[in-house]
């Protein structure tokens, strides 16, 4: 079993993460494939591909059973076919993570801290971000940022948001775990957004939510699958 940790962040939010340790052919045992994604996974030409897609089935297996599936709307988020839950995906290397909610919108975003991440920091640190001047910390820290900015863009399923120019993270103490806010400002979205960070080994983790109010729960239903499709 590799589901490394399982944490129910409330009574509607969980989050699991799945650390890859089994062949395929051992992942392959332990998922029941729907036939959608046995051609989907047919379609895949690498080993590693392959085995990110399997994971991810694991792990939602393991948090909400068996016979859960997932779907896509027409802008290829993801879904719960029952409509039970929202969901956010997030894989790098050798981790798999997933984010589930009843209620609540949600975005989440892991990445191994392999590349030399200063060198494209300049693309999606803005102005207004501080990031630090601790050489050991400073890696980790541009990770944390790029992160929160893709679990921000997840929560927002919005178009046309520049991870520069529109979102900004608020300057934060970096720690092996801890919190930030980060803000949208675009054309369409004025919003503040929690944040949740942690580190595991080599990966950086970032999570956020917040809870739909009665406007936006019903534009949520817009981005739904329709009959499970």
């Amino acid at each position: 079993m590799a589901c490394i940790s399982e944490h129910h962040l409330n009574e509607n939010t969980m989050l699991g993460v799945w650390k890859i340790e089994e062949d395929l052919n051992t992942l392959l045992s332990m998922v029941d494939l729907s036939p959608e994604d046995r051609h989907k996974f047919s379609i895949f030409k690498s080993t590693s591909r392959k085995m990110e897609f399997l994971s991810v089935r694991a792990l939602l297996a393991e948090l909400l059973g068996p016979d859960a599936r997932i779907v896509y709307n027409k802008n290829n988020k993801p879904f719960i076919k029952d409509g039970s839950h929202f969901i956010s995906i997030s894989h790098s290397n050798k981790l798999t993570a997933i984010m589930l909610s009843s209620r609540e919108r949600i975005g989440l975003d892991l990445e191994y801290m392999s590349a030399n991440i200063t060198g494209i920091a300049r693309k999606f640190i803005n102005k207004n971000e501080k990031i630090t001047s601790n050489r050991e910390l400073r890696k980790y820290h541009l990770y944390l940022h790029w992160c929160a900015k893709e679990a921000i863009f997840k929560i927002c399923d919005k178009e046309g948001i520049n991870m520069q120019k529109n979102i900004t993270i608020y300057p934060f103490e970096v720690e092996q775990s801890g919190g930030m806010r980060g803000e949208v400002k675009s054309d369409l979205i004025n919003e503040i957004f929690d944040l949740e960070y942690a580190r595991y080994e080599n990966y950086a983790i970032v999570w956020t939510k917040k809870e739909y109010d009665d406007k936006e729960s019903e534009k949520a239903k817009m981005y739904r699958p329709v009959n499970g499709s």
